[in-house]
C-alpha cells in the first residue's frame, strides 16, 4: 500500500495538541505553524480523519518545489502523474494562497496550476483539450510561502469540526475541535469530574464525554476520501468498526449547567445526536446559585465575553459571581476562555498561566488556575 506525505491543519495555538494526538496514534511528526506533518498510507488517512479531535483537515502533500516564475510553476505541476490520482471525469477545483513570495497573484497561481493539470490529464487520457469534471470531487490546493510551493489534496471535505451531531441555532457556540482542543490543554481524561457552568449548546460537555468514553469524533460523518476511486470503502468500514470497538462506558460525572433552559434543550439534542446524553447531567442554574458536592475535578467554561460595550458590564458582573462561587472550589483545576483582558481582576485571582488563542476571529486568553494538592 502506497505511503504518502501527509499533514494535518489546525487553528493557531493547537499545533502541539494535534502533534500529541498524532503521536498517541503512533505517528512520528514534525511541526510548523498551522501544520503537523506525518507519513501514512490510505488506512492512515482514514484513521486520522475519523479519530483526530483537534485538527481541521488531513491533506496529502503531492509535491513541493521552489517557484520563482510561472513557467516553473507550470512545469513542476505538469510533471506530476495526475492520472494516478484523478480519474478522467474528476471534478478538481484548485484553491490557492501566496505569502511573502515572488508569485503573489493568487488567481493567476490557481489558473496556472489548473491549466498544467488539465494539459497533463488530456495527454494522459488521450483527450482533446476537454475534461468533463462531472465525477467525484478532488479538492486541490496550491500554497506558496516564501517561494516554496506545495500542492496538496484535501482528504477531509467539510472541516473536521463538523462532527455531525450539532443542530443549528442562532448562537455562536465553540467549534467542536476548538472545544476538544481546550479540553486537551487540561489534564482531563474522564477519570475526574468535569463541570461546565456556561454550557450553552453543550459543545464542551459533549466533547468531554466523547473523550471520556473514547468515542471517535468522526463516527457520524463522511469524508472527501469516501468518494476517491482509489480508496477501498471496506477499509473505511473496518476503521469505523475498530473505532467503535474501543468505546468505553465508565467515567466520572460530567455536569453541564446554564441559566437558559431553551439553550439547554438544544444541548440535550446535540448530546443525544452524539450518543452521550446519558453521560452528561444537565442543570438549569445561574452561576451565582451554582453549587456542587463534587471534588478533585476540572471546571472549564466559555463565559460571556462582553464584546459590545453595553454587554461588558454584565459580563464582568458574571466574572465576579464566578470568582465568588467557583473560586472557592479549591480542589478543582479551573480553565476559562474569554477575550476580556481584565478577567483576572473581576474573577479575583491571577491565573497560573494564560494561553493566547483565537476563537474564530476573536483574540482570547485561556486562563488556567491549577489546584495544588496538599
Amino acid at each position: 500500500m502506497k505511503n504518502y506525505d501527509l499533514y494535518a491543519t489546525m487553528g493557531t495555538g493547537f499545533e502541539a495538541v494535534v502533534a500529541k494526538e498524532l503521536q498517541n496514534l503512533g505517528y512520528d511528526t514534525t511541526t510548523e505553524n498551522g501544520r503537523v506533518f506525518f507519513k501514512g498510507n490510505i488506512e492512515d488517512i482514514i484513521k486520522t480523519n475519523i479519530n483526530l479531535r483537534t485538527a481541521d483537515r488531513i491533506k496529502i502533500l503531492l509535491k513541493e518545489f521552489k517557484a520563482l516564475d510561472f513557467e516553473t510553476l507550470y512545469d513542476q505541476t505538469f510533471n506530476y502523474d495526475w492520472a494516478q490520482l484523478l480519474p478522467v471525469d474528476a471534478k478538481f477545483p484548485v484553491s490557492g494562497r501566496s505569502v511573502k513570495s515572488k508569485l503573489h497573484s493568487e488567481p493567476d497561481i490557481q489558473s496556472i496550476v489548473k491549466k498544467a493539470i488539465v494539459d497533463k490529464m488530456t495527454q494522459q487520457y488521450h483527450r482533446r483539450g476537454f475534461l468533463p469534471e462531472t465525477g467525484n470531487l478532488y479538492h486541490l490546493d496550491i500554497y506558496i510561502n516564501k517561494d516554496i510551493a506545495r500542492i496538496s489534496l484535501d482528504t477531509t471535505g467539510a472541516s473536521l469540526f463538523k462532527r455531525g451531531y450539532r443542530v443549528e441555532h442562532g448562537g455562536a457556540p465553540l467549534k467542536e475541535n476548538f472545544a476538544a482542543g481546550l479540553l486537551k490543554l487540561t489534564p482531563y481524561n474522564g477519570t475526574h469530574p468535569l463541570i461546565d457552568p456556561f454550557t450553552g449548546s453543550g459543545t464542551l460537555a459533549i466533547e468531554a464525554a466523547l473523550i471520556a468514553r473514547n468515542i471517535a469524533p468522526g463516527l457520524w460523518r463522511n469524508f472527501a476520501f469516501n468518494n476517491f476511486d482509489w480508496v477501498d470503502n471496506n477499509l473505511y468500514k473496518q476503521e469505523i468498526e475498530n473505532a467503535k470497538s474501543k468505546i468505553s462506558k465508565n467515567h466520572a460525572p460530567i455536569i453541564a449547567s446554564d441559566i437558559d433552559q431553551s439553550i439547554l434543550e438544544i444541548a440535550k439534542v446535540n448530546a443525544n445526536n452524539a450518543g452521550v446524553l446519558d453521560d452528561i447531567r444537565f442543570k438549569q442554574v445561574a452561576i451565582k446559585d451554582f453549587a456542587t458536592d463534587l471534588t478533585n475535578g476540572i471546571i472549564i467554561a466559555n463565559p460571556p465575553y462582553g464584546q459590545r460595550l453595553k454587554d461588558k458590564t454584565s459580563a464582568r458582573k458574571i466574572y465576579q459571581e464566578m470568582g465568588n462561587v467557583l473560586g472557592n472550589l479549591s480542589s478543582f483545576n479551573q480553565y476559562y476562555l474569554t477575550s476580556d483582558v481584565e478577567f483576572e481582576k473581576y474573577f479575583g485571582k491571577v491565573a497560573n498561566k494564560k494561553r493566547k488563542l483565537f476563537n474564530g476571529n476573536i483574540r482570547t486568553d485561556f486562563y488556567q488556575y491549577w489546584h495544588t494538592k496538599k
